[in-house]
């Protein structure tokens, strides 16, 4: 999902580390045998999310939102000997196509799934975490944060999905989805333990850190 001019887009990835053959299968089966394939990370914003896991040396990652795995194998694939994602999700028929594919990636065995509501999941996981990404319900998006923050490393990151929401978060009226994404960009700028940037990648994405 990405609001920016397609041409620049598609100008932006041609001149990207290209995502690869078997990530474009994974994104081909995606828009195959899922309602809402535009949830999938593009070319982009993985390379992206691999680029911070290097440039973290990130050990240890947290996903909220598995979806078909395009983004964790992406960071899995950054991770050093020995470095893990823990990824949350709901969806079983979805994680089965995202652990088909780390499996076929090579990388599943850095990559632990958990499958149940994260709001139940995330309390019982022990940090810390380098890099957590947040890319599930928006309904959710403060509770995660809130309950992720404590989890995080003193020079970890948290990055946030969607928080640009196609554009809408600037309308006039919005819709109670775009309500819930403007609440939880003023619920992280209005947060004084945090600095954070707010970045036009795709669909937007916010990074936040300790102070």
């Amino acid at each position: 999902m990405s609001f920016i001019d397609p041409q620049v887009e598609s100008y932006a990835e041609a001149h990207t580390e290209p995502p690869g053959e078997l990530l474009e299968r994974l994104a081909e089966e995606t828009r195959a045998k899922t309602t809402a394939p535009q949830m999938m990370v593009g070319p982009l914003e993985g390379r992206f999310l691999a680029f911070l896991v290097g440039a973290l040396r990130a050990r240890r990652v947290l996903e909220i939102g598995t979806f078909t795995g395009y983004s964790s194998i992406c960071m899995a694939s950054a991770l050093p000997s020995g470095g893990r994602v823990i990824t949350i999700d709901v969806n079983e028929e979805t994680t089965e196509i995202a652990h088909g594919y780390a499996t076929e990636a090579g990388v599943a065995d850095r990559i632990d799934y958990r499958l149940g509501p994260a709001r139940e999941i995330l309390p019982e996981l022990d940090g810390p975490f380098d890099l957590i990404f947040i890319d599930a319900d928006k309904e959710g998006y403060v509770d995660y944060y809130e309950a992720a923050l404590p989890k995080l490393t003193d020079r970890g990151l948290i990055v946030a999905d969607n928080v640009l929401w196609s554009g809408r978060v600037i309308d006039d009226e919005p819709d109670d989805t775009t309500r819930t994404i403007q609440r939880f960009n003023e619920h992280i700028r209005g947060d004084e333990r945090v600095e954070s940037v707010m970045l036009t990648i795709r669909d937007g994405m916010t990074l936040i850190r300790r102070r």
